[in-house]
């Protein structure tokens, strides 16, 4: 691996991370939020749904722009916003006008979701793709890793107010890596046949592709459990089982440790295997843990232990499905990358979005509805993934080629 490689990599992983640091180091505030603001849970977790929101549907607009003016344009203009809408959390006086804030925040940070995607299918694809995309995904690691310990730190010692002060100065340091470190992948030349005109007749297209579409929900489907268990671990683990948020947050980096370091393991799978093996073996695992971790608790045994162990192992696998779904569906994509990572993208946080606010209704502050709604969207993704990528469609398609 070459030095101009990693360090790509460190800058994908970095900007990509930005957003989710605004969500990761605020976890362990909800419940002290809700407490200053005087608002329910419910409001509470509406400003995380509202940043989601924001940020998935950010993406459907920012990934045409990033194909049409380049991919360092819509970067600077997403942090910016980013920068503003943290400044504003930090000084909001209500949880209305947090929330407010949050889908400013939210859709600054969208770029940075989908930019890093498309620059890794303007450099390469198959398997330096998917090396590429897991070597920014363990960049990518230091959010759930270390926003909740610096998060819980910062909350302790300043108060939640100071997690938005420290997000913002984050997006200030992205300005600053965006301008000396990050070079234009997408030249004017490339740009030449892209407009709205295209990028309509490219989600049309996309829409219509059931490998794009397949492969975009699966990963959305894991991403959605993944989602539910950010809108609900705080309240499970710091009000039912009685962690502080310094704990809560340890247990969160542990399950975040797995996902990234089994992330880790793509690329030499896929060499292997190839990519469709690995998203095959990858969903099964994870389907069959989280359906085991609900079978367990559905006999009576809801101890921390059990469901930290499950959990760990399950979002192991998922560190697999994550990263090869994303190239497999983009490879053959590559002169609307940005249209492609953006359609993803917003349909992951949209079913992330949709899966957090059904499981916020059955919510009551036991780990049984949260790993109930878990294991669903585990299901769901090994549905479609044997709908996608089964054996008898892989045989087909390779006839066909």
């Amino acid at each position: 691996m070459t030095v101009s490689y990693f360090r790509l990599a460190v800058i994908l992983g970095l900007l990509t991370a930005i957003g989710p640091f605004a969500i990761d180091m605020y976890l362990p505030a909800l419940p002290s939020i809700g407490s200053d603001l005087n608002a329910g849970t419910a409001s509470v977790q509406l400003s995380l749904l509202v940043f989601f929101l924001s940020m998935g549907f950010g993406q459907i607009v920012i990934g045409p722009i990033s194909d049409m003016t380049g991919r360092k344009l819509p970067l600077y203009g997403g942090l910016a916003l980013f920068i503003v809408g943290s400044i504003g959390s930090a000084l909001a006086p209500t949880v209305e006008w947090l929330i407010a804030f949050r889908i400013l925040q939210g859709f600054g940070a969208s770029p940075g979701m989908v930019v890093p995607r498309a620059v890794v299918r303007d450099l390469h694809t198959g398997v330096e793709a998917a090396k590429l995309m897991s070597m920014l995904m363990l960049v990518f690691s230091i959010s759930p890793i270390l926003a909740p310990l610096s998060g819980s730190v910062i909350i302790e010692t300043f108060g939640w107010r100071a997690v938005f002060w420290t997000v913002g100065a984050i997006g200030v340091l992205g300005v600053v890596m965006l301008a000396t470190s990050l070079k234009e992948t997408r030249p004017p030349e490339l740009r030449i046949g892209s407009s709205l005109v295209s990028a309509l007749v490219g989600y049309r297209f996309l829409l219509g592709n059931g490998q794009f579409m397949g492969l975009a929900l699966i990963g959305g489907a894991g991403i959605s459990s993944f989602f539910v268990y950010l809108a609900s671990s705080s309240f499970v683990l710091i009000d039912h089982f009685g962690l502080s948020p310094m704990l809560y947050s340890v247990f969160f980096s542990i399950n975040a440790v797995a996902f990234f370091t089994m992330s880790q393991l793509t690329g030499v799978l896929t060499e292997r295997y190839g990519l469709r093996r690995v998203v095959r073996m990858a969903v099964t695992g994870y389907a069959t843990v989280m359906v085991l971790l609900l079978a367990v608790m559905t006999t009576g045994e809801q101890s921390l232990w059990v469901l930290a162990s499950f959990l760990f192992v399950g979002y192991g696998f998922l560190g697999l499905v994550i990263p090869s779904t994303s190239v497999l569906a983009m490879d053959d994509h590559g002169e609307i990358a940005g249209t492609a990572s953006a359609l993803m993208g917003t349909l992951h946080f949209a079913t992330g979005a949709v899966a957090m606010a059904i499981a916020s209704l059955f919510f009551d502050g036991t780990p049984y509805p949260m790993v109930t709604a878990i294991a669903a969207c585990a299901v769901i993704a090994l549905g479609l993934t044997y709908l996608t990528l089964g054996r008898g469609r892989e045989a087909a398609q390779a006839a066909a080629e």
